[in-house]
């Protein structure tokens, strides 16, 4: 660890800009991933919960305790309030009843799949990035070891050691960088995709449930 600080160090400052940035890069992948395993983790328990709850309830009131109960992740409870929310004197309030219906699930459900897909396209983006980044780094430091064994004098390991080691260091840099980001969009991906059905076929039930109504 030691060994690679004092690497970065020694370097201009177009390297370590760049080790800055894949720094910058690491952190904020990181902190996305442990916040989104936290959050998909809950609503993937919370979701099928709320819903079986709402089920298991005599009425929409008895449901709408349950709901408060079981769903802290707050995706099901916006559907059902969104539904009991009808403004007199507007074209929504004049709209057909399964119209209606359908307009307001609709919004409610892209607002909860927008709150789960947050911080996904931070973590594509780093993904497909970062080996670009690191493959800078490493260009750079290639070309720092073509300038020590084109200058004058004696040539030595000593001239090319150090900007090698700074390539071989910027291309691992970006690997590492990337490769948790990409397999935790494709984790987080598989997560939204599944709380998204539970979502929508709770969506299209109560639709059919208040319309019979």
């Amino acid at each position: 660890m030691l060994g690679l600080i004092e690497t970065i160090r020694q370097t201009d400052a177009v390297g370590q800009f760049v080790a800055l940035l894949m720094l910058v890069m690491s952190i904020s992948s990181w902190v996305v991933i442990l916040w989104k395993a936290k959050v998909l983790w809950t609503a993937k328990r919370q979701v099928p919960q709320a819903v079986a709850a709402f089920w298991q309830a005599a009425d929409l009131a008895a449901a709408k305790q349950s709901l408060a109960a079981f769903d802290r992740s707050v995706l099901v409870l916006p559907m059902l309030d969104a539904t009991q929310n009808v403004a007199p004197n507007t074209l929504a309030g004049q709209a057909e009843r399964g119209q209606h219906l359908t307009r307001v699930l609709r919004d409610a459900l892209h607002q909860g799949l927008a709150r789960l897909q947050y911080g996904q396209v931070l973590l594509a983006t780093i993904g497909s990035t970062a080996p670009f980044v690191g493959l800078l780094g490493t260009v750079w430091g290639i070309y720092h070891a073509l300038v020590g064994l084109t200058g004058g004098g004696q040539i030595g390991i000593e001239k090319i050691a150090g900007p090698v080691g700074e390539a071989l260091i910027m291309t691992a840099a970006g690997l590492a960088v990337a490769i948790p980001a990409v397999l935790a969009y494709n984790v987080f991906g598989k997560m939204i995709a599944q709380i998204e059905s539970e979502l929508e076929g709770f969506a299209f039930d109560l639709r059919e449930l208040l319309q019979r109504a």
